[in-house]
């Protein structure tokens, strides 16, 4: 995972989980059986044993329903839905956040922008190397099998977090990220105008926004807590999926604090948060 501006990791903030990759249960949607059969060997490289392979979301449906998996790993297109639609169904019927995982060969931004605003853990390419495969099964059991954070500065119960995005999904995802690290108070704005309005009422300790937003955006976001509320010294963690560098620019010179990704890996943020509040 990259993050557009340089950050360091704080020292002793790895997280050790104590659930393995060999404790994880998979369930593989693809509806290529040599694909298939290739990816349930590279996941038993790793030492994942645990794995149920379907061919399409109808099956994949009835089998979460039945025996919830730790991870969903899907294909982009299935013969009967795409991964798009499978992960809406997920939500939809199942209470139980499932982290998913996306393989596909699939490089378009307009098919690939609901995926990352989903929440995923991760989008690996067709094929993919081993590192971002390890990566992103890390980043799975650091959802699972969470660690709260410790901060020498701040009382992470007490944190107050505004968070600000236009998608649902994204701001479900993002928020038990923060709640698997103890972090418990967290406002909720689908857009910029409606965080100003939360500002007015309160202070908060870290702002973490999206950046396409409608009625106003996360720049113009920025641009409001630095310039006319004056505000220069609460965090701004910018969490996107935006990849034009001029437009990214334009964020840094506004005054944000930290460039994130989507999909980010929970270590990552856990990073981030240790050199932004803890500094």
């Amino acid at each position: 995972m990259r993050l557009k501006q340089d950050w360091f990791v704080a020292e002793n903030t790895t997280h050790m989980a104590s659930l393995k990759a060999s404790d994880l249960s998979i369930l593989l949607v693809e509806p290529s059986a040599m694909q298939l059969k290739l990816i349930m060997r590279h996941l038993s490289e790793e030492g994942i044993q645990k794995i149920d392979g379907v061919a399409n979301a109808a099956d994949a449906l009835k089998h979460i329903s039945q025996y919830p998996p730790d991870l969903v790993i899907s294909a982009m297109y299935l013969p009967d839905m795409t991964a798009n639609e499978l992960i809406a169904e997920i939500q939809q019927q199942h209470s139980q956040v499932i982290p998913f995982m996306l393989i596909s060969s699939e490089t378009a931004a307009r098919a690939l922008e609901p995926v990352r605003q989903a929440g995923v853990m991760a989008i690996l390419p067709k094929p993919f190397n081993r590192d971002d495969l390890q990566r992103a099964i890390r980043a799975t059991l650091d959802v699972i099998d969470p660690e709260e954070i410790q901060l020498q500065n701040y009382d992470v119960s007490e944190l107050n977090i505004l968070l600000v995005d236009d998608s649902f999904t994204s701001r479900n995802h993002i928020s038990r990220v923060l709640n698997s690290m103890g972090i418990d108070h967290i406002d909720h704005a689908e857009n910029g105008r409606e965080a100003v309005e939360l500002l007015a009422a309160r202070k908060y300790d870290l702002i973490v926004t999206d950046l396409n937003m409608p009625e106003m955006d996360g720049e113009q976001l920025v641009h409001y807590v630095r310039d006319e509320i004056g505000d220069v010294m609460v965090p701004i963690l910018m969490a996107t999926t935006e990849n034009n560098q001029a437009t990214l620019g334009n964020v840094r010179q506004a005054g944000v604090s930290a460039i994130l990704d989507k999909p980010f890996e929970p270590q990552v943020i856990r990073d981030i948060l240790y050199r932004m509040l803890d500094e």
